[in-house]
């Protein structure tokens, strides 16, 4: 399953779940069946439904937890975590939204990651806004499947400043350790910095929070690169791999070999792209990597460095030399008008 947003300009954007009926890695490399199964309006007193993420529950269902704002369709507008939930494996949905967390932050709370912790219990993740100053993930925990949630914990609690998690970013590893990727772009003064990422690192379940030991950071032609939306995934061999937006023309990407405390220097990647997140997640029970982003390698580089950045096609791509190069893919959705972002992928 995909995610996709389609925005014409702010005011009309537009969230698309995708089922991927064919999910056999030959499937994926030749014509992936896609179906469009859900399309959550904006309306009146809700202008913008975005950034959620997948969880399956025990009972075999699949929940949904998304951000429904209501203030605006700014990214600092009041918005709440709702939920939809399917029972046939993403094909069909429940018609109304349930209410998860209602805002608690000063301007809102957004952007959703759920992760199935390793000791049976759910952990959501989603950023409290409450100013340039002061953006920062938090994480409840669920012992129910999803039906009530523990009280917030701050994840970051050692440096004041805005700090960007995407959804569904967040991670365990097979050693148990939870891995929280972030950008930081201010520090408690609110002045805007380029991107600096951390990651935020847990071996006790979520209990405890601490910062890896080195901050990932980038230069190109000896100007600082601006890392944006960082997602992580666990490869076969136990090493991870980092995706990084850019403004620059590409993803970037860079590896750990220690569980995510220090990182390679990022390096831009075969994956052209806008200023656009990219998403990567291995297909299950192989290591094979699955990319889901908007392929601009057909562009020239003026193209994939426009303001603002001209996020369409949504496209997939194959890798199985863990990240390293890239079958040709294909288009998932390709509307010249839309743009297509914020996406997530399950199995």
């Amino acid at each position: 399953m995909k995610i996709g947003m389609s925005d014409q300009n702010r005011n009309l954007l537009i969230l698309f779940v995708f089922c991927i009926v064919s999910i056999s890695v030959n499937a994926w490399e030749s014509n992936p069946t896609v179906q469009k199964v859900l399309r959550l309006e904006p309306g009146p007193g809700n202008p913008r439904n975005s950034e959620g993420d997948f969880i399956r529950l025990k009972d075999g269902r699949i929940l949904f937890v998304y951000t429904r704002f209501t203030g605006g369709d700014s990214d600092h507008a009041r918005a709440d975590l709702v939920s939809r939930e399917s029972t046939d494996g993403g094909l069909t949905w429940s018609d109304k939204d349930q209410m998860v967390v209602s805002n608690e932050g000063d301007w809102n709370i957004m952007s959703v990651s759920l992760c199935r912790l390793q000791n049976g219990k759910i952990a959501l993740f989603y950023l409290r806004k409450n100013s340039l100053k002061d953006c920062r993930p938090v994480m409840r925990l669920s012992e129910d499947e999803a039906k009530t949630w523990g009280k917030p914990v701050d994840c970051i609690t050692d440096e004041l400043g805005y700090y960007v998690l995407n959804n569904n970013r967040v991670i365990q590893l097979t050693s148990g350790r939870i891995v929280v990727p972030v950008a930081q772009h201010t520090k408690a003064d609110g002045k805007w910095n380029a991107g600096v990422v951390h990651c935020y690192l847990s071996d006790d379940n979520g209990a405890t929070w601490r910062r890896n030991r080195e901050r990932v950071q980038a230069e190109k032609n000896g100007s600082p690169v601006d890392l944006m939306e960082p997602g992580v995934v666990e490869l076969g061999n136990g090493q991870l791999l980092m995706v990084l937006r850019t403004r620059v023309g590409s993803q970037f990407l860079c590896r750990s070999q220690d569980g995510g405390e220090t990182w390679t220097l990022p390096q831009p990647s075969p994956l052209f792209s806008p200023e656009s997140p990219a998403t990567i997640v291995r297909i299950p029970s192989t290591d094979v990597l699955l990319s889901v982003w908007n392929d601009h390698r057909d562009k020239p580089e003026s193209f994939r460095c426009a303001r603002p950045p001209v996020r369409t096609p949504l496209s997939y791509a194959i890798s199985r030399d863990d990240g390293a190069t890239w079958n040709e893919g294909g288009p998932i959705e390709s509307d010249p008008d839309s743009g297509y972002c914020y996406r997530i992928a399950t199995f």
